[in-house]
Formats: C-alpha cells, sequence, structure tokens
C-alpha cells in the first residue's frame, strides 16, 4: 500500500482553506502534516478538522510551519503569500497557489521561486473553469475575423465578501481570450455615461457581488445576427478545493517550474 502524500493546507481557518482540510481528511492517499493560520487567528489550538466543521484529524490549527511537507495547497490572502512562498522555497517544497488578488511583486516572486520549486498557479482551481476557459480560447480564435466583428463581455459574480475586483479568474478569461485576438486588444472595466460607440478592439468586465455566491462567470461572444455564450458556475466551494488537491497530487514527483491547471488536465496551453 502506498504510503499517503503528507500535505499542509496555509490558510487553512478560512473559507476555502476549511473545504481543502475537509476534503483532503477523506482523501486515504493524503495525510495532512500541517494546517496554518496567521499567529492572530482565535482557532489556533484548535483541531484543524473541527474548525473545519469535520471530525478531528489530529492535527492542531497553527501559525508555525511544519516540518516534513511533500505539497503545500495555499488558499489565504496576499497579506500572507509572501512567507508561503519563503517557507516552501526555504523547503523546497512543491506549492500550489490559489490565492488571488496579487500584486505585481508577489507575481514576480513566485515566477522566481517556480526557478527553485515546482509550482502550479492558477486564477481558477476549478476543472470545469479551466475546461471552459479553454472553450473560451477556441472560441476567440475561431471568430476574430468575423464580418462585422466580435465584442466580448466578460461578467462575474461572485460572494459580497469578496475582496478584489474584477475577479482573478475572470481577467484570466480575458488574458486568455486577447491573446487569440491581437495585441491592440484593450481591457475596460464597467462603463458609466455617455460612453460612445463601443470599439471594435475591447473586452468589457462588469463585477457584480451578491449574497454567497461562491462564482460565476458568462463571458458572451457578440456578432450580428448572433451570439454565444459560456457560462461556469459553482453551486459550492467544494470544485475549488477538489481542484487544487488535484492539482497537489499532480505536482508531486514534477521538476521545479511554474504550472497551471491546463498543465494539470493534460491541455495543451
Amino acid at each position: 500500500m502506498n504510503t499517503p502524500t503528507k500535505i499542509a493546507v496555509h490558510g487553512a481557518a478560512g473559507r476555502m482553506g476549511r473545504r481543502v482540510v475537509a476534503l483532503a481528511s477523506e482523501d486515504t492517499s493524503l495525510k495532512i502534516v500541517g494546517a496554518i493560520d496567521h499567529q492572530g487567528n482565535p482557532h489556533l489550538g484548535e483541531d484543524a478538522g473541527v474548525v473545519a466543521g469535520f471530525a478531528p484529524i489530529g492535527v492542531e490549527l497553527s501559525s508555525k510551519w511544519p516540518e516534513e511537507v511533500e505539497v503545500v495547497i495555499d488558499f489565504s490572502l496576499p497579506e500572507a503569500i509572501d512567507r508561503c512562498i519563503e517557507e516552501c522555497v526555504e523547503a523546497t517544497t512543491p506549492l500550489v497557489v490559489a490565492t488571488t488578488g496579487l500584486s505585481d511583486s508577489q507575481k514576480a516572486k513566485l515566477n522566481a521561486a517556480a526557478k527553485l520549486i515546482p509550482v502550479v498557479w492558477a486564477p481558477s482551481m476549478s476543472l470545469a473553469v479551466n475546461l471552459t476557459m479553454k472553450l473560451a480560447e477556441q472560441v476567440a480564435e475561431t471568430l476574430d475575423d468575423v464580418v462585422g466583428g466580435l465584442d466580448v463581455e466578460i461578467i462575474e459574480r461572485h460572494h459580497r465578501f469578496k475582496a478584489d475586483a474584477p475577479s482573478g479568474t475572470a481577467l484570466k478569461f480575458g488574458e486568455l481570450i486577447a491573446k487569440k485576438l491581437g495585441p491592440d486588444t484593450m481591457h475596460i472595466h464597467g462603463r458609466e455615461g455617455h460612453t460612445g460607440e463601443r470599439t471594435r478592439c475591447e473586452i468589457g468586465y462588469h463585477a457584480v457581488r451578491v449574497g454567497d455566491n461562491p462564482g460565476e462567470h458568462t463571458i458572451v461572444f457578440g456578432m450580428l445576427g448572433e451570439k454565444i455564450e459560456l457560462n461556469v458556475a459553482a453551486s459550492n466551494r467544494d470544485c475549488y478545493a477538489s481542484g487544487a488537491i488535484a492539482a497537489a497530487k499532480w505536482l508531486i514527483g514534477r521538476p521545479k517550474g511554474l504550472y497551471n491547471m491546463f498543465d494539470v488536465l493534460g491541455l495543451d496551453s
């Protein structure tokens, strides 16, 4: 019988971290050896499984970095990612990063880390989202020169607690589509007032924040006389947690480098 992979969850007391802890605890191929959160968290010292609303797992929520970790899943906040990267690089531990809203300097730090350790970094861990991204690429490439022009709008909906807008996933959709449409593509965030006629080379973004919506993205490809809409929606957060766990399993044994969910899914990037 294979020995379970030892994983640590960074941001283990957060909404997403709790779901990773719960799902990983049920996976016999994994063993949680670390549940990490910030020093001021009131749940420090409690069993991480109980914090997650699950059965006890014998691992306390702690601000200390555990030893003998084979892979780390990060679902924290931008202000916490720097330490996570530093700890993983120092211990040469593979890292899955699912935190969004990173600054340019933090993105640069991740790229630098990937020269030393294997890193999976994606704005969304959802398998369905990443498959939809591939579809969006194909639509944009096929319709780039359609008669009458192609209009692209991205509408994203998330819960009221989300701190960044538009979502990292929406921005990634736009980035992938823009590569197919050409370097002159502009990214326009919202509209207000007398904006004039829509230009032929823009992608529009619209962020909606309502209730407890765990995430929904609609990509509209508008043409004269017809349209295509790609919609991908989460009904709960488990899709992100299970995707991160799949990425962690895939990352074990990989050489150093920067990977994404297209790599995990075996899709051409």
